[in-house]
């Protein structure tokens, strides 16, 4: 048998030049997800999103996140040797932390009208719990959501809102 080793097998040195073995599949076609087709012109794409927030005692509210909630510190930056900004991470996520200048005056309100929404494959009533033990406030206890969701809800220290959920939005 030309081209076959004894056990059967294709002998890659008989294989003619420029013929190269087919590269195996691995996943089987049907448990690849498929993609919605992209509207045309195609439309904004983004990798991800980093909401960046101005805090009055930046001080603070780094030891907030980063000592209740249990976000980490992937950046600190400086401005004339003070700390001016952070760019905090949990997971995947990020957010940005800015000392605020008070150009617009002491008195703004911040956090209004505005929620952070996390998602989060852990035990939403654990995080609660863990949040409460390290002096947190959580402000909505864990609920089950009609949507599916089981989350809770706490204020950082300039009114910004933050809900954890575990909702796989499907």
């Amino acid at each position: 048998m030309a081209g076959k080793t004894s056990t059967g097998k294709r002998n890659a040195a008989r294989r003619p030049a420029g013929k190269k073995k087919s590269a195996k599949r691995t996943t089987p076609r049907a448990r690849i997800p498929r993609l919605r087709a992209r509207h045309q012109p195609e439309s904004l794409r983004l990798r991800g999103i980093m909401p960046s927030m101005t805090v009055s005692d930046l001080a603070a509210s780094l030891s907030w996140y980063r000592d209740i909630v249990g976000f980490v510190v992937a950046e600190e930056m400086t401005s004339n040797g003070a700390l001016a900004a952070v760019r905090l991470q949990a997971g995947a996520c990020q957010v940005l932390l800015g000392q605020d200048d008070f150009a617009k005056g002491r008195d703004r309100r911040k956090g209004v009208a505005i929620r952070l929404y996390c998602v989060t494959a852990q035990d939403v009533d654990r995080l609660a719990s863990d949040i409460e033990r390290r002096g947190g406030v959580v402000t909505q206890q864990p609920t089950d959501q009609p949507w599916g969701a089981r989350d809770f809800s706490l204020t950082d220290p300039d009114g910004f809102n933050l809900t954890i959920s575990n909702w796989a939005g499907e």
